[in-house]
């Protein structure tokens, strides 16, 4: 039997949202409210996701692609410039650059982790043509997970790079380094800013939604321009005294300037109201998707070597966005595609996360075709299966029965 969708009834799907009445209700109120774009909700979502994650600036945004391009355009990147991007991402991390005219270098990761390592970006800088000045690296917190962000932030300074940081699947990790003890994803411990996702995959979501933190309050002022038409209303960035002032010398009250073009990258209270509401709920989300961690880690060791989860660093806490295995499909004897169907058969959703993004055809015409074999390593094995907030141990147990099933099938 099937559904509407053609899905198996009681299908599990890789990821989905979580939404509870309470923030049903924020919601609600936020529509019976005065505002429905850019007011008071949204001031109160980015001073939460501050508290969260530690840092001194929040600026909300449409999405967290929005959030990488915001990020591109408050760096002042453009042509010339170069940007460090491990391939192992989705497609948006390596675009924003492109955005702004800037040059793309992909680098290597880790085979077994998908996460970019410190060498793996000094091999990309080595890449980059004569001429070419690198400015920055956009690193990745694939899945959740945290990799060598102390030894990538120190080579980064070393080559006079600002570091991004793509968290869009990390709103909860935090890391252990032996200098700083604890450090929250966001804070600004190894990177310049952090941007996030809040798409309903994701650990909480928005329905579709994004935010940058920075400990910079340039930074931040300039996320802010980026994000509604480069439009400024504060007297003190004026540059025009003669349209801006009243005879007595005060600001005329509908004025406003734009020193460079910005984009309408803008959050609503609706979607912000929903993102405070699950904010509040994100420990419990986040310690529900580790039990759920445990549980895949117990009971997909009887499947050890064939299946195996992917490499984690110890000393973090991981909010956890996805739970990919790594399969030894040559060695299984048929490939990933037919393996996903099978599980799809049984009511079981799973994804690839992701093609290296140096394979996408706009970029292989571009840069052609760097060897960057630990991504395809990572790329070949890889595939998430199910984790959300709403699953019971029983699902997992229901998955990994499927997943022993499908693998047994020959």
């Amino acid at each position: 039997m099937t559904d509407k969708a053609g899905s198996p009834v009681g299908f599990l799907p890789y990821g989905r949202q979580t939404i509870e009445d309470d923030d049903i209700a924020a919601v609600v109120a936020a529509l019976r409210s005065d505002y429905l774009t850019t007011g008071p909700a949204v001031d109160g979502f980015e001073a939460a996701l501050c508290a969260e994650t530690g840092a001194l600036h929040a600026v909300a945004c449409a999405n967290g692609t929005a959030a990488l391009h915001m990020a591109a355009l408050a760096l002042d990147l453009g042509p010339g410039d170069w940007i460090v991007v491990p391939t192992v991402t989705f497609l948006a991390t390596a675009n924003a650059a492109r955005y702004v005219g800037a040059e793309v270098v992909f680098a290597d990761v880790d085979p077994d982790s998908g996460l970019m390592r410190a060498a793996d970006l000094e091999a990309a800088l080595g890449r980059i043509p004569a001429g070419g000045t690198a400015k920055a690296v956009f690193n990745v917190h694939l899945g959740g997970h945290v990799g060598d962000v102390e030894g990538i932030h120190a080579l980064a300074r070393r080559h006079g790079l600002t570091v991004v940081d793509d968290a869009s699947h990390a709103l909860g990790t935090r890391y252990r380094d032996p200098a700083n003890g604890w450090n929250r994803v966001g804070e600004g411990a190894h990177a310049d800013m952090t941007t996030f996702s809040f798409h309903p995959v994701k650990t909480v979501t928005m329905g579709e939604g994004g935010a940058v933190t920075t400990n910079d309050a340039g930074l931040a002022k300039r996320l802010r321009l980026a994000r509604s038409h480069g439009m400024t209303r504060d007297p003190l960035d004026f540059q025009q005294a003669d349209l801006a002032l009243a005879a007595d010398g005060s600001p005329n009250p509908w004025y406003y300037e734009m020193a460079a073009p910005g984009f309408n990258y803008r959050a609503t209270d609706i979607q912000c109201a929903l993102g405070s509401s699950q904010l509040v709920k994100l420990r419990r989300f986040v310690d529900r998707r580790q039990a759920l961690t445990d549980a895949y880690d117990r009971k997909l060791a009887n499947l050890l070597p064939m299946v195996r989860p992917v490499s984690r660093r110890e000393t973090q806490e991981a909010g956890l966005h996805l739970y990919p295995v790594l399969i030894d499909f040559a060695a299984l004897g048929f490939d990933r595609a037919a393996l996903m169907h099978r599980l799809r058969a049984r009511g079981i959703g799973t994804q690839v996360h992701y093609i290296p993004v140096h394979l996408q055809p706009y970029y292989r015409q571009r840069y052609g075709a760097p060897d960057l074999p630990g991504a395809l390593g990572y790329y070949q094995r890889c595939l998430s299966l199910p984790l959300y907030a709403g699953m019971e141990e029983a699902d997992v147990e229901r998955v990994t029965t499927a997943l022993a099933e499908s693998l047994s099938a020959g």
